[in-house]
C-alpha cells in the first residue's frame, strides 16, 4: 500500500512537470528510493554536510545519468519522501525488487561514501547503514568490501 502511494505520488509530480512523463518506469522509482536512502544516511548524524551532498549528487549523476536540473528535482522529491516515510521498507523493497545483488553492492559502496564523506564515522550512521544493508539483502562480506572500496586512500 505504501509502495503504491509512492508510485502515485511520483506519477503525479512527474505529470505536473511533463504530461508525457506520467508513464512511470521502475527506473524512476529506483532513483527515488536510492536517493531517499542516501539522504537518510546523510541526515543520520543530525547534519547534512556539503561533502555529503556533493557525494550524493555526484553518485546520482554518474549512476543514473541525470542532468543538474533533474538532479535537484530528484533530491527535493527524495527528501520530501524521506521525511514523510515511517520506515525504510518501501525504499529498500523497491530496490530489492529491481536491482541484482551486484547493483545493490554498488549502492552500498555509495552509501559508505556518503557517511565517510565528511571525514567522520558516527555510530548512528554506521548502525543505519548496517540496517539498510540487511534490508537490501547485502551480506556482511559484501558490505565490508563496499566499505573498503569507498574508503579514501
Amino acid at each position: 500500500m505504501m509502495l503504491q502511494s509512492l508510485r502515485d505520488f511520483i506519477r503525479q509530480r512527474r505529470s505536473l512537470a511533463s504530461p508525457a512523463a506520467s508513464a512511470q518506469s521502475p527506473h524512476d522509482e529506483i532513483q527515488l528510493a536510492a536517493s531517499a536512502l542516501l539522504l537518510e544516511l546523510a541526515y543520520a548524524d543530525g547534519e547534512f554536510t556539503a561533502p555529503e551532498r556533493a557525494h550524493i549528487e555526484s553518485a546520482l549523476s554518474r549512476h543514473f545519468a541525470i542532468d543538474p536540473a533533474g538532479l535537484q528535482q530528484l533530491m527535493a522529491l527524495a527528501d520530501e519522501e524521506r521525511r514523510k516515510s515511517i520506515d525504510h521498507f518501501q525504499f529498500t523493497q523497491m530496490i530489492k525488487e529491481h536491482l541484482d545483488v551486484g547493483q545493490r553492492v554498488v549502492l552500498a559502496e555509495v552509501m559508505w561514501g556518503v557517511i565517510l564523506a565528511d571525514g567522520q564515522l558516527g555510530d548512528r550512521e554506521a548502525s543505519l547503514l548496517r540496517k539498510l544493508a540487511n534490508l537490501l539483502d547485502v551480506e556482511p562480506g559484501y558490505l565490508s568490501e563496499a566499505r573498503r572500496r569507498a574508503t579514501p586512500h
